[in-house]
């Protein structure tokens, strides 16, 4: 009776075919790779990754149509999403709160397009006084101009090109209005219902990704890119805003100081052009220029309102910006060119806005799948140290497991 109740099987008790099904496959070791194979592979995989971010730009290439009202109106539903959930959380419904998000953008839209619209209006109809008048400060740099032309002409007589000729038809404004109305209106309607449905449905939109997580810790990971994105672009976006705002009011208080007329459209376009960092201000320094000489006699005292301008900036970017954003919110520089440079080359004027958003989007992502590295500014040696030093066995950054 003990022996029939015994669970282990004696091997001289096993058939042949028991003894085969028992027996442990074979290891097999295999030759390490060579250097070539290891660079072969490597080489794919970055290959690969090439091929699809050459994939992905030439889809946002193509559907500009499309893609650029909808990122803007994500862009702009991050920076209203405080707004939003402080409505729903006083108890108003989602769909409510973002028809009044909606309507709050349309009415702030509609008072800064009505305050602009007289003195533009103006400056528009001198505009060939302002160029008559750089024709005329410009007329000492003559010379070197006429000694280039000379020199093109010699160029042209070599090269045998002198009969060629180029003939551009074009059509009349009313034609190019007449084709450009319904893509422009298309485009508007379709933003605004991209902007109320993101806003009505983000909550449901993020849980609805997070049911699609396999695991609980990628489910963690998503939630806090979640998070991060809208805490960061919110963040960003609202500050920028007030900061704008206040370097509007400031460079149109100089503007008046100075004697320059229409004070208040400079402030305004100042804090409108701001949104694009670097080229921004360039280009209102530009603009400044440009007005200048319609209002001073001398070349050198055109320059006095761009260098105005340029002061009021340098105080706003070197001390306000980085008290009220935080260090934590700065960026590479040199990133920040590049992302500006590639979005406004893709999509104009709406890509040079929404290129900030679109990088802290890619910080908040890459901080997330690689916990522990500053995605932001470079660290310096002693805060390494000191994390070094305070580091912890197992970061919180891992999830839970």
């Amino acid at each position: 009776m003990r022996g029939r109740f015994n669970s282990r099987v004696q091997p001289e008790n096993l058939t042949a075919m028991q003894h085969w099904a028992f027996k442990k496959p074979p290891i097999v070791r295999l030759p390490p790779r060579s250097n070539a194979e290891v660079l072969l592979v490597k080489g794919a995989q970055l290959g690969t990754i090439a091929v699809g971010l050459v994939a992905v730009v030439f889809a946002l290439d193509s559907g500009q149509f499309v893609l650029a009202p909808v990122l803007m109106a994500i862009v702009i539903g991050l920076m209203f999403s405080p707004v939003a959930s402080w409505l729903e959380r006083r108890g108003a419904n989602s769909a409510v709160a973002a028809a009044i998000v909606v309507l709050l953008f349309l009415l702030i839209l509609a008072l800064g397009m009505l305050a602009l619209a007289a003195p533009l209006t103006t400056w528009l109809d001198l505009a060939p006084q302002v160029w008559a008048q750089l024709q005329f400060h410009m007329a000492q740099f003559r010379e070197p101009m006429n000694v280039l032309r000379d020199l093109r002409e010699e160029l042209r007589t070599i090269s045998g090109s002198d009969n060629v000729t180029v003939s551009v038809e074009e059509g009349t404004a009313v034609e190019s209005m007449a084709v450009l109305a319904p893509a422009i209106i298309g485009q508007v309607l379709l933003f605004l219902a991209s902007l109320y449905f993101f806003v009505a449905t983000r909550n449901r939109s993020r849980n609805a990704i997070l049911r699609l997580c396999t695991t609980r810790r990628i489910r963690w990971r998503v939630a806090h890119i979640f998070r991060d994105v809208e805490q960061s672009v919110s963040r960003y976006l609202l500050s920028i805003t007030v900061i704008n705002v206040g370097l509007g009011v400031a460079v149109g208080a100089a503007m008046f100081a100075i004697g320059m007329p229409s004070a208040a459209l400079w402030g305004a376009l100042a804090a409108i052009l701001n949104f694009v960092v670097y080229l921004g201000p360039a280009v209102m320094a530009v603009v400044l220029f440009a007005v200048g000489l319609t209002q001073y006699d001398t070349l050198s005292g055109s320059l006095l309102p761009p260098l105005v301008y340029l002061g009021v900036n340098l105080i706003e970017a070197q001390f306000v910006t980085p008290q009220v954003i935080g260090k934590t919110m700065l960026m590479n520089p040199f990133v920040v060119i590049l992302a500006i440079a590639f979005w406004i080359w893709l999509w104009g004027p709406i890509g040079g806005f929404i290129a900030i958003p679109m990088l802290l989007v890619f910080y908040a992502i890459a901080a997330n799948i690689v916990p522990g590295m500053d995605w932001h500014e470079t660290a310096s040696a002693d805060a390494l140290a000191n994390r070094a030093t305070h580091a912890k066995p197992r970061s919180t950054l891992d999830g839970p497991r």
